[in-house]
């Protein structure tokens, strides 16, 4: 794989507040997450994590509050700096392994492994040709992070990253989260347990 070279930049949340269906979900949330820092999103199902990830990726418009990016010489877009994998895996179940990474990459741009490389780095070079609605839950959720490699984007905003995967495959990912940190690059995760690297900073939402 390239090496990394991400903008130096962080990201602020400040104030932001959601509600759905005119109920407010929550209010007053703020963090700043920096290069080679993780935060850890926590909070009760129906707390407004995946809700917050939405809006940090430009799906979801705040009810409240602003997203900004720091430290970047240019005008940065976090929309196109940023991976999501999220409670879905969000592939093509006609397409095989490869070509759904294939198909990210296009879109994505900024290429870094290949979508064989990825493959294989989350144990799934044997299953490359297989069409994903094949593949096992597990399998699934690992094909759904290997995007993550195919390209290079600072910001990893990651909803229950390690779901429906055993232990080897939860050490695995919280590897590439460790690489990913080391590199300069950054992740909020919502999780409802640990998620296996040091120094991960809590952001709780709600009680």
């Amino acid at each position: 794989m390239k090496p990394a070279s991400f903008p130096l930049t962080s990201l602020h949340a400040e104030d932001l507040a959601c509600r759905r269906g005119g109920r407010l979900i929550f209010e007053g949330l703020s963090f700043v997450l920096r290069p080679g820092e993780a935060i850890a999103l926590t909070g009760r199902n129906g707390a407004g994590k995946s809700s917050l990830i939405a809006m940090l990726c430009g799906r979801l418009r705040p009810d409240g509050g602003r997203i900004r990016l720091t430290g970047s010489e240019d005008e940065a877009d976090l929309a196109e700096l940023s991976h999501l994998v999220g409670h879905r895996d969000g592939l093509k179940t006609a397409l095989t392994a490869r070509e759904n990474l294939a198909f990210a990459q296009d879109v994505l741009g900024d290429a870094a492994a290949t979508p064989d490389e990825a493959l294989a780095v989350v144990g799934l070079g044997h299953a490359a040709e297989l069409p994903a609605g094949y593949l096992s839950a597990g399998q699934r959720r690992r094909v759904a992070l290997a995007r993550l490699l195919v390209s290079r984007r600072p910001y990893w905003l990651l909803d229950e990253p390690l779901s429906a995967l055993d232990t080897a495959s939860q050490a695995m990912v919280a590897g590439l989260m460790r690489d990913h940190l080391a590199e300069g690059g950054a992740i909020l995760a919502a999780t409802h347990g640990p998620l296996g690297i040091e120094g991960a900073r809590e952001v709780r939402i709600g009680p």
